[in-house]
């Protein structure tokens, strides 16, 4: 199997490659932020009342899967208040004196924007218990009977939290968030305004029917979509004269092996995988990742979710099962689809029994 950090459909990939690139197409305010509206909504009436009151925003925790803009809300609503953001993430805040440098260190009113919050150590958690609610910071002085808690007085700021995994985050922390918004993926409508608002960006001249191709195969996700445009802009520049348009789509996304539902490699062989080993399934993920050299956590958090929503796959109690829907895609692929082990199961008509009551007619 490809290493996942390799795949362009990653959404937890970042584009180091092009790293100003990638800094240029974040929008800078709530206006220019497509997508997310409910979040927006909220955010807008967050940031408006604080400015208002000339106060520090609530502390705001933002959770959903990778790629969709915790970052870029984080730096605009430091944008939006008219103070500065400081990063920092989970892993790095390795001990309790490196938030207290963090926190002794940031202006009144700043952002703190802590990317994989989940991930905080647990000492370096309870630092931030009283800095979050009572902005003060609890120090400890000397060693043995001697020591003593000094508590030192921080200016007001806001933390705007990250994750991608809002279960792993412990109550106390999390019930320190005046806000919590969750970004769920986006419908491809939104996609395609960002792919034709980055192509304004990057000056690639791109025909509404490529934008959509692109979108379409964007997984829900801005970061996804923002990456093979500019993949397609580079095929178009070399085998073409840098105009984007369907068939310069077409043809960047199969140099890829990316199919039109927006499949890669890795995802064909996982479905390949069941379907032709283990007779379309039911199959334990053990099984499955023993078969694809991959680890078990990878197959759950990386490959199955898109997989889910297109309805390529189930979970059952006794393993996952490829649909029809999947049998079919790959049948279209010239993909050899033999007959399924066991027939899908069918559905009896609880709805109706449940309406119309035991033993009444229809």
């Amino acid at each position: 199997m490809t290493d996942d950090a390799s795949r362009i459909l990653a959404a937890d990939l970042l584009d180091e490659s092009d790293p100003v690139i990638e800094t240029t197409l974040r929008p800078r305010s709530l206006d220019e932020y497509i997508g997310q509206r409910e979040v927006k909504a909220n955010l807008a009436i967050l940031l408006s009342a604080a400015r208002q009151r000339g106060e520090a925003a609530d502390h705001v925790l933002l959770y959903g899967p990778p790629g969709l803009g915790k970052t870029t809300l984080a730096t605009i609503i430091a944008r939006e208040l008219g103070v500065n953001v400081r990063y920092t993430s989970g892993p790095a805040v390795e001990r309790a004196g490196d938030l207290a440098a963090i926190l002794t260190a940031l202006d009144e009113r700043d952002v703190l924007f802590i990317d994989e919050i989940h991930r905080l150590n647990r000492a370096v958690e309870e630092i931030l218990y009283p800095a979050m609610e009572d902005f003060a910071l609890d120090v400890m002085i000397g060693k043995g009977p001697s020591a003593r808690s000094l508590r030192l007085t921080l200016k007001p700021f806001t933390v705007v939290g990250a994750t991608t995994r809002a279960g792993r985050i412990s109550s106390p922390l999390r019930d320190r968030f005046g806000a919590t918004y969750r970004l769920d993926f986006y419908e491809q409508p939104d996609l395609t305004a960002i792919v034709r608002r980055s192509a304004r960006i990057l000056e690639v001249e791109i025909t509404p029917a490529a934008a959509e191709a692109i979108a379409r195969r964007g997984r829900g996700t801005p970061r996804i979509v923002n990456r093979l445009l500019k993949r397609v802009r580079d095929h178009a520049q070399v085998h073409g004269d840098g105009r984007v348009d369907e068939t310069a789509v077409h043809e960047a996304m199969r140099a890829m092996e990316i199919d039109d539902e927006g499949l890669d490699a890795t995802d064909r062989k996982l479905l390949a995988a069941i379907v032709q080993k283990f007779g379309s399934g039911p199959v334990g993920v053990a099984a499955l990742a023993a078969v694809l050299a991959e680890e078990v956590e990878t197959i759950e958090d990386v490959y199955e979710p898109f997989l889910l929503r297109l309805g390529f796959i189930d979970r059952t109690p006794q393993g996952r099962i490829a649909t029809e829907a999947a049998r079919q895609h790959l049948a279209r692929l010239g993909i050899e689809v033999p007959p399924p082990r066991r027939p899908e199961p069918e559905m009896p008509p609880l709805w109706d029994e449940a309406i119309l009551g035991p033993g009444e007619p229809a």
